[in-house]
């Protein structure tokens, strides 16, 4: 259970959800909370999920989770295969149940996207039966199944465009690339057009280079098919031998036997093949299936605690308690007849144990075995990728190896003449450069000084001139050309290149020795190197196994220290408690009343107490609040009245005295005073 929770919190904390749960917070989740989690990595995988479900219909949410589910294809580990327990747990947000939930989720998240992104369209909508009876109903109906059909074949489509690795970009490019080529081609032939239309029979000499260039094809073709049935006649030649060779090598093995002995190999065959399925792998089966049992059953219960454990090491010690008083009641009892029986149960004991043993060897031979057949088999494979051909063995890699050293002595023949031509070619280059330089720098040279004596362009005129005598001479003497002409001019090159190879004989005596001791150099380091590459591979592989067991144990440590701090923090948390528990006993025990008042209870039974009296006092006054506010409003009321009347007399009296004229002041304080009320 504590590496589903580990596993659930580092996704939890990962992108998208940043939740920042470490164990103990959530561990601590109430079981909306727990649902709440749930409902988010619902919404990972389908936003319509996206939902608070504190504002949602517990029924609906249940049913919109079990139908999610059920489009996921999730399938509960339920005993007696009855879901209401799931169902229950679900809605109550159990632990049990939600975590699981989320590891399957998680481990599968990137398909469960995917499969409810489809769900929305390939998931069909159930129509009762009757409706269909509708015809515009059942032809709707047999639309959406084909839109549905069609919507298949395009999601496929568009899953092999993207695993084909070709991106939009590059297939533009790909388009404007072919497009200017085909710009270019079409510009190409229309030039070749216009040149052949203007020679005469154009049309045949058409016809002719398409049917050389088609019969050359074929002639390419037939050429290839003649290599493959040779290799294929090789590849049959090769395994008849092969074949031979088996069959010489089954004969040799079956010189001197006879039937019986072959039907008795067989019968041992069949025993050893029976006992290992009648007897040993069914008991291997049932010990593995026990174990996986076990394994479910340990990560279907909850968290153990401290006390947890000590009961169940209580019950290990009574039952192991028990266990070697029957053994030694069993001892004590000694029938002679049980000891009988004991020998032969020891004798069939031991035979059973080696019968076990010759088994556990045999199967480990046979796997040894398979896996050398399967090493071997890759190896065919690699090299029938590599070479194309099987591996050779006896008269054949001889036969072999002697066509492969003539070839090598042809090739070294042929790279040392290629070398030989290379260097002549660089000889002639350079000077070809030589001479390009220096008629340049006469020409430069001539046309200054044509340009000083006042006759600049004689000398291009001149030479167009000349080009043109050269080439009519040219055409002279191609017209009066003759066979002797052309074996002197063979006869001449023939001699320059005999001095030319003259020449270069000892340069290419001093290069033979050293060639050949660059290829033993060179033999020397590639078996240096494979060495090299062998010792790397096996140290690289321990070093990876070294790595994995240090990471292995790195996370043991990690996990066993985590484990530590949290109990000792429950250890210390529960402590505090008790610590708390014991003063607050011993204070409410306690027969001084100046201690008994420090317990909390009392402390908080006081409290309480003062509150109901404030409570009450505070509801008394409300009461007394409540009986006079109407005398009091209506009080009030009168108050205003009254203070609105002294103002509107106030204001009439002073309109009054700014409409009267100037009067003498004790006549006007006399009618002043008639006018105003006194109270």
């Amino acid at each position: 259970m504590s590496e589903r929770m580990k596993y659930i919190i580092d996704e939890l904390n990962k992108e998208p959800f940043k939740k920042n749960y470490n164990l103990i917070s959530f561990d601590s989740l109430r079981p909306l909370q727990l649902l709440q989690v749930l409902n988010d990595v619902f919404a990972e995988i389908n936003p319509v999920n996206k939902i608070d479900i504190r504002e949602e219909d517990p029924e609906a949410m249940a049913i919109r989770m079990f139908n999610f589910l059920r489009v996921l294809k999730f399938k509960p580990k339920t005993e007696a295969g009855s879901l209401a327990p799931f169902r229950q747990g679900l809605v109550a947000g159990e632990k049990q149940v939600i975590y699981p939930i989320l590891q399957w989720l998680f481990e599968h998240l990137p398909d469960l996207q995917k499969r409810a992104y489809l769900a929305r369209f390939l998931v069909r909508m159930e129509i009762p039966g009757d409706l269909l009876t509708d015809q515009e109903l059942y032809e709707v109906n047999e639309s959406y199944g084909q839109m549905i059909e069609e919507f298949k074949e395009c999601h496929k489509e568009a899953e092999q465009l993207r695993s084909s690795g070709m991106s939009t970009s590059e297939i533009k490019k790909d388009i404007t690339h072919m497009e200017e080529e085909h710009g270019q081609l079409e510009k190409r032939i229309g030039r070749m057009q216009k040149k052949v239309e203007s020679v005469t029979k154009h049309e045949q000499m058409l016809i002719a280079a398409r049917n050389l260039r088609v019969e050359r094809e074929q002639e390419q073709a037939l050429a290839q098919q003649k290599l493959e049935q040779k290799n294929q006649l090789l590849h049959a030649d090769q395994r008849y031998q092969r074949m031979s060779h088996q069959l010489k090598d089954v004969r040799a093995q079956g010189m001197g036997t006879t039937g019986a002995d072959l039907i008795r190999r067989l019968d041992e065959e069949n025993k050893v093949n029976m006992y290992l399925c009648q007897d040993k792998l069914p008991k291997e089966i049932e010990a593995k299936q026990k174990y996986a049992r076990d394994l479910q059953k340990v990560a279907n219960e909850p968290a153990m605690g401290q006390s947890d454990l000590d009961e169940l090491n209580k019950k290990i010690k009574t039952i192991s308690t028990e266990i070697n008083s029957l053994i030694e009641k069993c001892m004590v009892r000694n029938d002679p007849i049980d000891d009988k029986l004991s020998l032969f149960r020891q004798q069939a004991s031991i035979i059973s144990r080696k019968k076990e043993a010759a088994a556990e060897r045999l199967k480990e031979a046979m796997d040894e075995t398979a896996g050398l057949e399967n090493e071997l088999q890759k190896k065919k494979d690699l090299l029938k990728d590599s070479e194309g051909a099987e591996v050779l063995k006896g008269d054949e890699f001889k036969r072999y190896v002697n066509k492969l050293r003539g070839k090598s002595t042809v090739y070294k023949k042929k790279r040392q003449e290629l070398a030989e031509l290379r260097a002549e070619y660089g000889v002639l280059s350079r000077s070809k450069e030589i001479l390009n330089s220096k008629y340049e720098n006469l020409s430069a040279h001539l046309s200054n000084l044509e340009s000083k004596q006042g006759v600049s362009g004689y000398h291009d005129t001149q030479e167009e001139l000349e080009k043109v005598s050269t080439v009519k001479s040219d055409l002279d003497e191609q017209k009066g050309k003759t066979l002797e002409d052309i074996s002197e001019l063979v006869v001449t090159m023939n001699a320059t290149i005999a001095e030319k190879k003259n020449a270069l004989a000892p340069i290419i005596k001093e290069l033979r020795p050293m060639r050949q001791k660059c290829q033993e150099i060179t033999e020397d380091y590639e078996e240096k190197k494979a060495q090299y590459e062998n010792l790397a591979i096996g140290l690289d592989s321990n070093l990876s196994k070294l790595e994995q067991e240090v990471r292995g144990l790195r996370e043991e440590i990690s996990n066993e220290e985590s484990r530590y701090h949290y109990l000792n923090c429950m250890m210390k948390v529960l402590e505090i408690q008790q610590k708390r528990i014991e003063d607050e006993m011993k204070a409410y025990t306690a027969q001084d009343p100046a201690e008994r008042k420090k317990a909390w209870r009392e402390q908080y039974t006081r409290k309480i107490q003062e509150q109901e009296n404030l409570g009450k006092s505070l509801r008394e006054k409300q009461k007394a609040v409540r009986e006079s506010q109407g005398p009091n409003m209506k009080q009030m009321k009168m108050w205003t009245d009254l203070t609105k009347l002294l103002e509107c007399k106030r204001n009439c009296l002073i309109k009054k005295q700014g409409g009267e004229s100037q009067a003498d002041e004790p006549a006007e304080r006399g009618v002043v005073g008639e006018d105003v009320l006194v109270l």
